[in-house]
């Protein structure tokens, strides 16, 4: 196994003591692959919803290995790309119904961690959506035009002079405010899932991979190590490593996003920033920029551009030039960091689909088998809120959450490599192009 420690400053922290792995064949109701945020929500509501289950877990490093354990760390409502993106995919009462989702998921996390005094460095902040140019205002505003359309609120505008009030940089011109957003250190989250989960009477392998899924008058779910697991469900809990089952790999692609991390800010640096309510920040870019403050006052930058993976390889942790280029981008957002030490550098997964969009759902007409991904990479809460969605799903349990559009769709399939590397690479491209081109210094008309 790598070393779980080296993929993120998040997975470095804590005494970690792993599992055992699967080491004899098992019988259960149901079998989860993947002990991420979507897993341990998945086994743990099952449990709530149905005591006498016999809930398996299984994950192939260690919990939280995965993104659930390299993300930002943010807990935020945005569905997809962006609300008109998905108004544009799905309409507007299909959009509403996303954004209403993904506001109850960001107070279901917010009302785990208080229940079950979950231990994550929880900050209940806000978020802002800043605006560095003139054509990124009006797309930022153009964004808000939609909110307004569609009825919801606690989204509003947010001038020049008292965004400064907040957090200062010579760059910013405005910004969507939103008070709906949380900042977490989403490894000691996720482990706190694991606490929780195994006091609800789940029994969770590590270091165990699983190989294969055999679907007949019983599930098999064969594993490395050579023990197997015969179940009547199975949940595919997998999200960026789902193209390593055949049941679903043509339904999302993995892309890598990239993360530094600095030395902890000076009270001078914080001063001359001035980042008075330490809200989570994304720039509306389509290869977003997102950045915030840890709970030892460090700043962390992420996004920029992404990783792009080809066939089954994983092994893209590291970009040069994306670090180099984050590093770079934030002495232009904050000149006072220019040349702020970084310690810590990492990548991460994210799921996506063709249609930019979320996705949950039974494998075919098999009712015993369900799966969730393609959370874009904003998912931190949603993959939590989804597991209750899933459970549902699983034992035919009708809710307000089983009723949204994205609830048993199945997303628009990938083509095979590769033609699928082609089509992703084309999609980043014109991404960047499009980002460069918002980013001229152009006059607003």
């Amino acid at each position: 196994m790598i070393d779980f420690r080296k993929k993120s400053y998040w997975l470095e922290g804590g005494d970690y003591t792993a599992n055992p792995p699967l080491n004899s064949s098992q019988s259960c109701d149901v079998c989860i692959i993947g002990g991420g945020f979507t897993g341990l929500s998945t086994a743990f509501h099952l449990k709530q919803l149905d005591p006498g289950l016999k809930v398996i877990l299984l994950e192939t490093d260690v919990i939280g290995y995965g993104a659930s354990g390299r993300n930002g760390g943010f807990a935020m409502t945005l569905f997809g790309l962006t609300l008109s993106i998905t108004s544009a995919l799905f309409g507007k009462e299909k959009a509403t119904e996303a954004h209403h989702y993904m506001e109850q998921a960001v107070d279901f996390v917010d009302k785990m961690v208080n229940k079950y005094n979950m231990e994550c460095d929880y900050e209940n902040s806000g978020f802002l959506r800043v605006a560095t140019t003139d054509g990124f205002v009006k797309r930022i505003r153009h964004e808000i035009d939609k909110v307004n359309e569609l009825g919801l609120e606690n989204i509003s505008w947010l001038d020049k002079a008292p965004l400064a009030e907040q957090v200062r940089s010579p760059l910013y011109l405005g910004a969507w405010w939103e008070p709906r957003c949380a900042i977490i250190n989403p490894a000691k989250l996720v482990r706190e899932w694991k606490r929780i989960t195994e006091d609800a009477g789940v029994i969770i392998h590590e270091a165990t991979s699983v190989e294969s899924v055999e679907r007949a008058s019983t599930i098999n779910v064969k594993t490395n190590n050579g023990p197997e697991v015969t179940c009547e469900k199975v949940v595919f809990a997998t999200n960026a490593w789902s193209h390593y089952f055949p049941e679903i790999k043509s339904r999302q692609i993995p892309v890598f996003t990239y993360i530094v991390l600095t030395e902890p800010l000076t009270e001078k640096e914080f001063d001359e920033i001035g980042w008075q309510n330490r809200q989570g920040i994304e720039d509306p870019r389509n290869l977003v920029h997102y950045y915030r403050l840890t709970a030892d006052n460090r700043l962390l930058m992420g996004g920029s551009d992404v990783g792009l993976v080809f066939g089954k390889n994983m092994d893209h942790d590291l970009h040069n030039r994306i670090f180099h280029d984050l590093e770079r981008d934030i002495g232009e957002i904050f000149p006072t960091l220019k040349n702020k030490p970084i310690t810590h550098r990492w990548g991460g997964p994210i799921s996506v689909t063709l249609d930019m969009a979320p996705a949950m759902g039974f494998i075919g007409k098999d009712k015993r088998a369900v799966y969730s991904l393609g959370c874009i990479g904003h998912g931190v809460s949603m993959t939590q809120y989804n597991g209750w969605t899933l459970a549902e799903m699983l034992l035919e349990r009708k809710s307000e959450r089983t009723d949204v559009f994205f609830a048993g769709r199945k997303p628009i399939p990938w083509p095979p490599e590769p033609l699928k590397f082609g089509i992703i690479n084309s999609i980043r491209g014109y991404m960047r192009m499009e980002d460069a081109w918002f980013e001229r210094k152009m006059t607003l008309s």
